[in-house]
């Protein structure tokens, strides 16, 4: 059973129960600044995990880890990089290639992504993780909340630390400090299969206009 420090909040609910130390699975820089501050404001002790086997190709790999580690360094965050393995991503969603956005191929690829920070949570020895994924207007919360509860009954002695990261304003500061620290901000999830998405929509809008 997957434990929570609470039932699905917002930042700005009020006594909230936060965990002792967090690990934060982070997709990328500008949805993890707004996040990062707001836990720093609460003293929360977090470290930074980078685990996205799914993005493609190398290069947008490597753009997206390299703001990440800047604005961390810039910051004095502790920072972990999980291994690159996008062969063994590919493994994890074998078969739903096809899938629609926000379907099983997303459902399958935050369970791979969440049972890694669960596991790495556990290793160094921090009571709870979270994820940017939940601030994502374009990821399904409840799929999100089905992957951690995955993760955390596969990885003992780690708990989820659930929350809602698009509300409380964080969505408003995020555009602020992706300005301010003129961040690389990518168009699509990551995979090969969401920039596929990305290009039909392109297509669809060009056809519109």
């Amino acid at each position: 059973m997957i434990v929570y420090f609470f039932m699905l909040l917002s930042p700005s609910d009020k006594n909230l129960t936060l965990p002792k130390s967090l690990l934060l699975h982070s997709c990328c820089a500008p949805c993890s600044s707004a996040i990062l501050e707001w836990l720093r404001e609460k003293k929360v002790p977090t470290t930074v995990f980078f685990y996205n086997p799914n993005i493609f190709p190398d290069e947008e790999y490597l753009k997206r880890k390299d703001e990440l580690v800047r604005f961390c360094q810039q910051e004095n965050i502790p920072y972990i990089e999980g291994d690159y393995d996008h062969l063994r991503w590919r493994e994890a969603v074998k078969g739903l290639e096809d899938e629609p956005e926000r379907g099983r191929r997303c459902l399958a690829c935050f369970k791979h992504r969440l049972s890694a920070t669960a596991l790495c949570a556990r290793e160094h020895n921090i009571e709870a993780f979270t994820t940017t994924l939940a601030g994502s207007r374009w990821k399904r919360q409840d799929q999100i909340d089905e992957a951690a509860a995955y993760a955390v009954e596969k990885v003992s002695e780690v708990q989820y630390f659930q929350m809602n990261w698009r509300k409380g304003g964080l969505q408003e500061r995020r555009t602020i400090l992706l300005k301010q620290y003129d961040f690389y901000n990518q168009q699509y999830c990551g995979c090969e299969f969401s920039m596929r998405h990305l290009a039909v929509k392109k297509c669809s809008s060009s056809e519109q206009s």
